[in-house]
């Protein structure tokens, strides 16, 4: 059985794969351990729904789960959230920037240009 950070990750992953919205019975069904209960599944998106990341359509029966932001939206958010506990943001900068491949450095340039000033 997975922890229960490695399951919210898992329906997460169901979520940005069904845009659209899912059912939790969906859910349930497109998870790899199929044994989970189904109470199980509405408790976790419960739990994501409590921390913003999903969110449930009430108007449809049954209800549609959706992921509250993109996949790309909330790895940013973690990626800020931890430059924002960093100590020394100046170091932990230097340090991701020294670990990326050539290709993500002329990607993040290319951005970092094209972006207006900060005032």
């Amino acid at each position: 059985m997975t922890g229960r950070g490695e399951l919210e990750q898992a329906v997460l992953q169901v979520l940005w794969d069904n845009p659209a919205g899912i059912t939790a019975r969906d859910v349930t069904s497109a998870l790899p351990d199929r044994n989970l209960a189904l109470t199980t599944v509405l408790t976790v998106l419960g739990r994501l729904g409590a921390k913003g990341l999903a969110t449930r359509d009430e108007l449809a029966h049954p209800h549609l789960y959706r992921a509250a932001a993109t996949r790309e939206e909330y790895i940013a958010d973690i990626m800020l959230d931890a430059l924002g506990r960093a100590p020394d943001r100046e170091a932990a900068l230097t340090r991701f920037l020294g670990a990326v491949t050539p290709t993500d450095a002329d990607h993040l340039r290319r951005v970092l240009h094209r972006r207006p000033p900060r005032r």
